[in-house]
């Protein structure tokens, strides 16, 4: 017997999927950071003007642990601030500014490549979908 796949739209994605950028977690956590310190479940609701607002926030917890055992960041448990239990509160280092420098510069140069690719593709389609025009006339 055969299942019946659900409609999907091109490369076999769902309609209206879109794609994560892969490794963008950390730089957009450093970037909210070094606005100010901040707890977990802040953060994660942070990220949605990034395009990351259905990040499940054990990725985001995880991705900050991971940043503090690489030095990015550092945190300590918050108990006078808030009535419930004490959260643990995460702050930038100035290893984790260094990274976002770096970060910084990368992803300006990937805008640089990925403007071009749209603007070539944009370009390409557009005169294959002209109209052929008679020769000869």
């Amino acid at each position: 017997m055969r299942r019946r796949m659900r409609s999907r739209g091109r490369c076999g994605r769902e309609k209206g999927w879109r794609r994560p950028i892969r490794g963008f977690l950390e730089p957009c956590l450093l970037l909210v950071l070094e606005q100010g310190e901040s707890h977990g479940y802040d953060l994660a609701a942070s990220l949605q003007p990034f395009g990351m607002g259905d990040v499940h926030p054990s990725l985001v917890y995880r991705t900050l642990r991971d940043m503090e055992t690489a030095g990015l960041v550092a945190s300590e448990w918050d108990t006078e601030t808030t009535a419930g239990p004490a959260r643990r509160v995460y702050e930038v280092t100035d290893s984790g500014r260094e990274r976002l420098d770096e970060w910084v510069r990368d992803l300006g140069e990937t805008d640089q490549v990925l403007h071009h690719f749209l603007e070539v593709a944009r370009r390409t389609r557009a005169e294959a979908e002209e109209p052929e025009t008679a020769s000869g006339d």
